[in-house]
């Protein structure tokens, strides 16, 4: 198979080929984060690396599988204000238009497209009509530790009937010298949700309980892993104490092999190229649609 991948990120879409046990004979991927790339090379030398989408050309019937999930950043709730996409317009539609261009001038036999749940139905339902396929949501928690409820549109068949992974937090964590975020001082501000698995702490003393003070017990499964690096991802310890995230952990919820992000020194960059990635064994579920 002939695989075309744009905004390829990390190569999650090769990991996902090799788990599916299709023979990938040419692998293209259009990526230009300096880092995503390095992974990739990394993993993959033989990935051709073609540089920014945008630049772009291509023939009819090249490929045979189109792969992609164009930047969710404007669309996604976690954007605030008016700086969120809300309409078929903006960054976030152009970097869309160019998987729509691919697909309309290559026709490859199958296509992949991705994107996050939380989007605006007016994103959703033009997304839909420029494809010609309705999405399917499928959750990462239904495959992995990690909560990730993601839109795939496609046309591979997709079985739904799956058996449902129970994995949690506690069960992908990787052992380690960690440092210790002791919230200690702010245990008369802690408030816990009604399961009593997830709490926030006030730091700012003026009632703001931010992301960087939520604390997760390790026996539930993880929150959706962000691009924004990894204090956003504190697992609870014990007495008011807790730690974040090592890549390691970060990769497992994103069903990656460990060290996949080694080449990168950064741990805060290893942990915002899992959370820009896909989740791996969603992907390869997807894939043996192809096979069968």
């Amino acid at each position: 198979m002939k695989v075309l991948s744009l905004f390829d990120g990390i190569s999650c879409g090769m990991v996902a080929l090799q788990r599916a046990n299709i023979e990938v004979l040419e692998y293209k991927a259009y990526e230009i984060e300096k880092n995503a790339i390095e992974v990739s090379k990394h993993n993959y030398p033989n990935i051709k690396q073609m540089g920014d989408v945008f630049k772009a050309e291509y023939q009819i019937n090249e490929y045979d599988l189109l792969i992609g999930g164009s930047p969710c950043t404007n669309w996604s709730i976690a954007k605030a204000g008016r700086d969120r996409e809300t309409t078929s317009s903006g960054i976030g539609w152009d970097l869309f238009m160019q998987y729509v261009r691919a697909l309309r001038e290559v026709k490859p036999k199958y296509f992949l497209y991705e994107n996050n749940y939380s989007m605006s139905d007016a994103i959703k339902e033009e997304i839909t009509k420029c494809l010609g396929v309705e999405p399917i949501m499928i959750d990462s928690a239904d495959f992995s530790a990690q909560q990730r409820k993601r839109y795939y549109w496609t046309n591979i068949s997709v079985d739904l009937d799956y058996e449902k992974s129970d994995l949690v937090l506690k069960d992908i964590l990787y052992q380690h010298d960690f440092k210790i975020r002791d919230f200690t001082k702010y245990k008369d501000t802690v408030k816990w949700n009604d399961d009593n698995t997830i709490c926030s702490y006030d730091t700012s003393g003026k009632g703001y309980y931010s992301q960087q003070s939520r604390c997760r017990k390790p026996d539930i499964k993880s929150n959706t892993l962000p691009a924004s690096g990894n204090d956003k991802n504190n697992i609870w310890l014990e007495d008011y104490k807790c730690r974040v995230l090592h890549p390691i952990e970060a990769e497992r919820l994103q069903t990656l092999p460990d060290n996949y992000t080694s080449c990168i020194n950064s741990k805060v960059k290893r942990n915002e190229l899992c959370g820009n990635g896909w989740t791996v064994d969603v992907i390869a579920h997807i894939f043996k649609g192809v096979k069968q």
